[in-house]
């Protein structure tokens, strides 16, 4: 992962920040020619994105990953920004692959498991002593 890519991606990510505040501030200003040219950089971000992910992950990890996205798109958007965090700063020097995916993904599963308490509470009625 070179530095530059990651520039494009922080640079790609301001750039939708700024436009999700700005449109709640300007409306529908923007012209035709603006949202295209955003179209097609963030079409340009997900191709390079889906790029650097085949070159981390194994064949089988991005199709777990892909069957993850069927059901919950966020937590495999997840995965991925962490797994090309990982890849960015040095920490997996070959490809990953299904079984290591599936340690990370239960790593996060424990990382962000909820809680979940359930209390009954029985009602009274006249007749209860």
């Amino acid at each position: 992962m070179a530095d530059p890519e990651l520039e494009a991606i922080r640079q790609r990510r301001m750039q939708e920040l700024m436009a999700r505040h700005g449109t709640g501030k300007q409306g529908t200003q923007q012209n035709p020619d603006q949202e295209r040219a955003q179209e097609d950089a963030k079409r340009e971000a997900d191709e390079r994105r889906q790029m650097m992910l085949s070159q981390i992950l194994s064949s089988q990890a991005r199709e777990r990953i892909a069957r993850i996205a069927l059901v919950k798109p966020e937590k495999a958007r997840g995965v991925e920004d962490v797994i090309l965090r990982a890849a960015q700063m040095g920490q997996i020097v070959e490809k990953v692959s299904e079984e290591r995916l599936i340690t990370l993904l239960e790593q996060i599963n424990s990382q962000t498991t909820k809680q979940t308490k359930v209390t009954i509470q029985r009602r009274r009625g006249v007749d209860d002593d």
